[in-house]
């Protein structure tokens, strides 16, 4: 690995930690709070691809699990992998792989086909590994973990489209689609 990729995998681990910071929304019916860390998870799979956008995730958990306080709401340490919100952290590499190995595979790169991923792909496959960790860690249906989480689609619909506008605008920009086409 090339001190490049070293530098993107750490840049967009912070940027992970960065977004940790804004506090989270607390539900009263759901242990999971909304977070802008999705926003992080998105951006790292559209900017970097699937390999490196995967790295980068993998380092900000393994960073959470040292005991770091990056996960929003100042939360770290092991015990967060055996939360309601588990699931959701697990699917964080996964889904910047996917969203990354995607967009890299679009032949017409614009703002609609990176949001149609961001959406069908990314915040989906959040879901598919998220929902089912949180009814069974909190001894719930999962038609009920489902119910429950239908109050976070409209704003990761909004941090989709953010994250697509940022994807998008950046993969224009020439000196950052070089290096990046380089590292992957």
């Amino acid at each position: 690995m090339k001190i490049k990729d070293i530098t993107y995998i750490a840049l967009f681990a912070a940027v992970m930690g960065a977004l940790g910071l804004v506090p989270p929304i607390m539900l009263s019916f759901t242990p999971v709070p909304i977070t802008l860390q999705t926003l992080g998870v998105l951006l790292a799979g559209g900017i970097l691809g699937a390999r490196l956008g995967a790295w980068s995730l993998s380092v900000f958990l393994l960073l959470v699990a040292a005991g770091m306080p990056l996960l929003s709401g100042g939360r770290g340490g092991i015990g967060v992998f055996v939360g309601p919100s588990a699931g959701y952290l697990f699917a964080y590499p996964i889904t910047a792989f996917v969203i990354g190995f995607i967009i890299q595979r679009i032949k017409t790169l614009n703002l609609r086909n990176i949001l149609l991923t961001n959406l069908t792909v990314g915040i989906f496959l959040l879901y598919l590994i998220g929902i089912p960790v949180q009814a069974f860690v909190m001894n719930i249906p999962v038609l009920e973990a489902i119910k429950l989480s239908l109050v976070y689609i409209p704003g990761d619909v909004i941090k989709a489209s953010l994250a697509s506008y940022l994807v998008f605008r950046l993969k224009k920009h020439s000196v950052f689609k070089q290096n990046l086409s380089k590292a992957s």
